[in-house]
């Protein structure tokens, strides 16, 4: 207890991932608000330990079935329980032993996971955006129906979420989703065919895992982001927009019906949206660095390249054409990124391997959640047929 304030219960999915680590710091620094009950790693078994000894949740996962053994020894002094495999992290997520799950695992693999935390009526801070990219139609309906907050934690999702907030009765003209440009902006073709992972993988402003470091210098993060944020916010695809925002300042803004724009600013720190998220709805003070505006700088916008970034075009068209083609998309990308950091593809390859996957696998307008699931795994095989080995 804190305050007269009962500690918040959180269960990370992802804990050591980018999102989750910088999670853990945040409950690190407020241990009055919260408590960490369940922790999962995919194949980090020494960093998912050293958490655990740290924290000492109820259950901890490795999603590495072969890693198992490692971390059952390590905690086998404390009570902790301890399992293994992707089953047992859609197993554990159905528990009743958390408040709200941070959903941190990276890709279509957090989305069997956050289905069974929405199922059981859990809160859900949504840090995985494929979630919904790939099944939004579902997944927020399902979340209607068990009354589940759905709070975002990418850090424009979280700024249009905070606009909102006193706004119910306003209608949204439009959202404009801010993106930095990555570290490629004003790059032609002739420049990006030569990238390396390495040289890509330097986000100006970000600190962020590896995947989303590469979506986000493609513009297919921002293409994601237009999916999922039609669903969470429940707008039509022309009601938003994208724009480069170099200094990621606004992180983003939204105009409602009467022309008045309300944006939400800050310096560029995921640990700012991953509390907002958890301590939901309250705001809890911190010693993070302030945004002054007595510094000398300029807030500058301009169009995003969309010929040369072709990636945020082919999400524009799976964004207004839906049913599974932002599976598709997404399916697709997945690979494209995977091979590209291990320097099986070039950079403008990651695009061409998606565009056709999308030219490829068959629509279909009104996917069940098993047609998902279909429609991920064929986008994923033809993909990889396209790497050359």
């Amino acid at each position: 207890m804190s305050n007269g304030v009962t500690k918040k219960r959180v269960a990370i999915f992802g804990s050591t991932g980018s999102i989750g680590r910088q999670a853990l710091e945040v409950i690190d620094a407020n241990p009055g608000l919260f408590s960490v009950e369940v922790l999962t790693g995919q194949s980090n078994e020494d960093l998912l330990i050293r958490q655990a000894l740290h924290f000492k949740p109820e259950v901890v996962v490795i999603g590495d079935e072969k890693k198992y053994p490692k971390v059952k020894d390590a905690l086998s002094a404390h009570p902790i329980k301890v399992f293994g495999g992707e089953k047992a992290i859609e197993e554990v997520a159905a528990m009743d032993i958390y408040d709200i799950m941070l959903a941190a695992i990276v890709g279509f693999a957090g989305l069997r996971p956050t289905l069974q935390a929405i199922d059981n009526g859990k809160a859900v801070a949504l840090a995985n955006k494929e979630t919904l990219v790939v099944a939004g139609d579902i997944v927020m309906q399902k979340a209607l129906e068990k009354r589940a907050p759905i709070i975002p934690v990418d850090s424009e999702h979280s700024a249009i979420f905070q606009c909102l907030v006193g706004e119910t009765r306003s209608r949204i003209e439009k959202i404009v989703l801010t993106a930095s440009g990555g570290p490629f902006l004003g790059k032609k073709p002739n420049f990006l065919v030569n990238v390396k992972r390495d040289h890509a993988l330097q986000h100006p402003n970000w600190n962020m895992g590896a995947k989303i470091t590469i979506d986000s210098a493609t513009l297919m993060n921002k293409g994601l982001e237009m999916i999922e944020a039609k669903w969470l916010f429940n707008l039509q695809p022309d009601q938003v927009q994208v724009i480069i925002h170099p200094q990621s300042i606004i992180h983003s803004m939204i105009q409602f019906e009467d022309g008045s724009i309300k944006a939400q600013m800050g310096l560029p720190d995921m640990k700012l949206p991953i509390q907002y998220a958890l301590a939901f709805p309250r705001r809890i003070a911190n010693a993070f660095p302030r945004y002054d505006f007595r510094k000398p700088g300029t807030l500058s916008f301009e169009e995003p390249d969309v010929k040369t970034f072709r990636n945020l075009t082919l999400a524009t068209e799976a964004l207004f054409k839906g049913g599974n083609l932002p599976c598709i998309l997404n399916a697709a990308n997945e690979i494209a990124v995977f091979a590209f950091l291990r320097n099986r593809i070039g950079f403008l390859d990651m695009t061409d391997l998606v565009e056709r996957t999308m030219q490829q696998v068959p629509f279909i307008e009104h996917p069940t959640l098993d047609e998902y699931y279909e429609s991920d795994g064929e986008a994923r095989d033809f993909a990889a047929s396209l790497i050359k080995l």
